[in-house]
């Protein structure tokens, strides 16, 4: 006989948004509080929690419960866009102090963080994010405030051991941060593996229908690091809107399905094309003959995403034309949604973008595998 469970998994929670049934209406969709400003009573004590919107507000709120259990953090701070979490988490640094990071992330938190080092304002170094030895090398003990983490790290798919790189952040006194938003908590709980902060663009997976931005942090200690986040938040005024966080509710309630079916389909295209004459490569933890694949299957414990990249066996021209070409695939920007996207990452990144050029990110979404890979087939035979 199997006992009772105690807890529902994440995976329950997320699909019926933490159970918050209304108890007036008894409807099963939670409402929408669009209010920037709450009442007080008699005695002009506040009503409920909350007081102007710019601070928080229900429906925020509520959507920062179901992000901070997903992730197991004490708590979660939602914001406009997830560039606007990573600038509120680098506010929170000490002038002057050494930050670490990989040489492929994503490009616009790199350029973020350049323009941080040209003023003045950090030390800076980058890592190869495919040698974990790179990273010992790079911290200093002492100096280090932050090691920056993106696994898989995007466009090229690399994996770092969180775990790994924990440990080296904390001996080196700096604390851990992981962009986790293409390794959503479905799959990976950095915050379990060692990590301090954890970031999300909500924008992608957790959203999954391209039909807002959003930014999240999720931290594993209620410490003055989060206060500090709290209030950088208020002052700037960064905070997601209403709607917003309602839409990314709904969003999260389907992330578990979205993607373990993305993960499913976006295996099946990297084993069709690994080896394809007109394919120079294919860059996907979840193939064996990756090199991050024994800690991606040790780390990515819920699938390997609906992430990944084909080198085109050509140059930046024959790579565009099959960008160009495709009739499922949409040539577009972003990620996680519902619809299958396809990108030339060079034409678009920065000018330090160290992405080669026949690369092509494709972003599995929930259509057909067989149509999927048709219509590769397709565009690169042309």
């Amino acid at each position: 006989m199997t006992a009772a469970k105690n807890h529902p998994d994440a995976e329950t929670l997320a699909a019926q948004a933490l159970g918050r049934i209304d108890r007036e209406t008894g409807a099963v969709v939670p409402a929408i509080h669009s209010a920037t400003t709450f009442a007080r009573g008699e005695d002009y004590a506040l009503i409920g929690e909350h007081i102007y919107s710019r601070n928080s507000a229900p429906t925020v709120a509520h959507a920062e419960e179901i992000i901070a259990m997903l992730d197991g953090g004490v708590g979660a701070k939602l914001f406009g866009s997830g560039m606007a979490a990573f600038t509120a988490l680098t506010e929170t640094l000490a002038p002057g102090v050494h930050v670490v990071a990989p040489e492929v992330m994503y490009y616009t938190a790199q350029d973020w963080l350049r323009r941080l080092k040209a003023q003045g304002r950090i030390d800076l170094d980058f890592y190869d994010q495919s040698n974990p030895e790179t990273l010992k090398e790079c911290v200093k003990p002492g100096e280090t405030a932050l090691v920056w983490v993106e696994t898989p790290a995007n466009p090229t798919w690399d994996v770092m051991d969180i775990a790994l790189a924990a440990e080296v952040a904390h001996r080196a006194g700096a604390i851990l941060g992981v962009d986790s938003t293409c390794a959503p908590a479905p799959t990976t709980q950095p915050l379990s593996l060692g990590a301090d902060i954890v970031m999300h663009s909500a924008t992608k997976y957790l959203n999954g229908h391209s039909d807002l931005t959003a930014g999240a942090l999720v931290s594993a200690k209620d410490d003055a690091r989060w206060a500090d986040i709290h209030t950088i938040r208020n002052l700037t005024g960064g905070v997601l809107g209403g709607f917003e966080a309602w839409l990314l509710i709904r969003g999260m309630r389907t992330l578990f399905v979205r993607f373990a079916r993305q993960s499913e389909t976006a295996l099946t295209i990297a084993r069709h094309f690994e080896g394809h004459a007109k394919v120079a490569g294919v860059l996907y933890p979840g193939l064996e003959s990756h090199p991050g694949h024994a800690v991606a299957k040790r780390q990515m414990t819920g699938g390997f995403g609906g992430m990944l990249s084909i080198l085109v066996d050509g140059d930046f021209d024959a790579a565009l034309r099959v960008a160009t070409r495709t009739n499922v695939f949409v040539p577009a920007t972003s990620l996680g949604g519902v619809e299958s996207l396809i990108e030339h990452r060079r034409s678009i990144e920065s000018p330090e973008s160290t992405v080669p050029a026949n690369l092509l990110r494709i972003s599995v979404g929930l259509e057909s595998a067989g149509d999927l890979i048709a219509d590769l087939e397709q565009a690169l035979g042309l």
